[in-house]
């Protein structure tokens, strides 16, 4: 049976305040916007990866009706170069630090915050004894 070829792979967060969303993640994580409108917003990094990442109004009629409950259950998982300075910049823009980075068991060291929809994040780098 043949398979389906994934063309794009992107995760949408479901928001109240599009534009808010849009400048934590590009301050963040140094992402852009590749497509703006009033009901919705494509952000993708500027180096790195492909990944797209879209913010889309709560109340847009394309918005599924689950999706637009308060997450929970799930995270959004960002690894990055160096966790540290993620946590830096997330307390110079006063984000929501669930917690503080800590080293873990399987060799990452991992910040979970929130961003400003509520959504989850797990932001992750390799724990300094797994780079030497």
């Amino acid at each position: 049976m043949p398979q389906s070829t994934i063309r794009r792979t992107m995760y949408n967060i479901a928001a109240d305040d599009l534009g808010a969303l849009r400048d934590f993640y590009c301050a963040l994580f140094d992402m852009e916007a590749i497509y703006e409108s009033d009901w919705y917003i494509v952000l993708v990094p500027v180096e790195g990866p492909r990944f797209e990442l879209g913010i889309i109004a709560r109340n847009s009629e394309v918005t599924p009706n689950p999706a637009t409950r308060p997450h929970g259950g799930g995270y959004l998982t960002f690894v990055v170069d160096e966790v540290l300075v993620a946590f830096e910049q997330a307390k110079a823009m006063n984000a929501e630090i669930i917690e503080p980075p800590t080293d873990l068991f399987y060799g990452q060291r991992r910040m979970l915050m929130r961003d400003p929809a509520g959504t989850v994040l797990d932001v992750s780098s390799p724990s300094p004894s797994m780079t030497t």
